[in-house]
């Protein structure tokens, strides 16, 4: 007796379900799977995608404790807090976070400094080295200036660490008219976008990788960036739409607006 239809839908559908699942390296839970099935024109609910995954043990990577990088025993001058955790913005460029993380390898640790821009979650800039000098921090800021090219309405927010209170960063910033915004100390939760998004790659790629050089994990980690978490990866707080999708469309909108 051949299958029935609803035998071959349910069949369908599991394959799309673990597509889905294994595309995102393991790390999607049913609220993204369903999400990529209404995108690839499927009607089923966030509930049916549930149980088929718990059916596939399909489950999403749990999150992994992140560490604080910051250094701010220093004497360098600070700044006040103007961002005060407000992480909805309208408008590109208007509000950028910064951050430091840290990746071992066999060869030893290299470090990230990652620039977002909280309008669409989107990493604007960043560079990776052996140590956590002010040059890993100054380098990654310069990309994001030369991609994207702000005006003076923006704000520049990171912690208290020595490399952002550089005279060297700071003059950077003030060269462009930026408003420098920086957390206040102990408090962990000002600059929650940008050390999710360190705890995220964190947990989608290098706690699940063994790098035998720095070499080889920075070419994944600038693959992973590009490739995946601004062109690709569903973003809740945006709609379920990536960073690069969600700008997309916003510039797609800016225009109908104009004409």
């Amino acid at each position: 007796m051949g299958e029935t239809e609803r035998e071959k839908r349910k069949k369908e559908l599991l394959q799309k379900i673990s597509k889905s699942y294994h595309e995102s390296l393991g790390t999607y839970g049913s609220p993204r799977v369903h999400d990529d099935l209404i995108e690839w024109n499927y009607t089923v609910s966030l509930k049916t995608v549930a149980r088929y995954m718990q059916e596939l043990g399909l489950r999403a990577i749990p999150e992994t404790k992140f560490v604080v990088t910051t250094d701010s025993n220093h004497s360098l001058p600070l700044y006040p807090n103007v961002v005060n955790r407000q992480f909805t913005v309208d408008t590109p460029n208007k509000v950028w976070v910064a951050d430091i993380t840290y990746v071992w390898t066999l060869e030893g640790w290299l470090y990230l400094a990652s620039i977002m821009d909280l309008f669409s979650r989107k990493i604007v800039g960043w560079s990776l080295g052996n140590t956590m000098k002010k040059e890993l921090t100054l380098d990654a800021l310069k990309m994001a200036f030369d991609s994207r090219k702000p005006g003076e309405e923006l704000i520049h927010h990171s912690d208290r660490g020595s490399q952002y209170c550089s005279n060297d960063y700071i003059d950077c910033l003030k060269e462009r008219d930026i408003q420098i915004s920086m957390s206040r100390k102990g408090d962990p939760y000002d600059n929650a976008c940008i050390e999710s998004f360190h705890a995220t790659i964190k947990k989608e790629l290098i706690y699940r990788f063994r790098f035998e050089t720095r070499e080889q994990a920075a070419k994944a980690i600038n693959f992973y960036i590009s490739a995946r978490y601004n062109e690709k990866r569903k973003h809740s707080t945006l709609g379920y739409l990536s960073p690069n999708t969600f700008e997309r469309k916003y510039q797609l909108d800016s225009l109908k607006n104009i004409s």
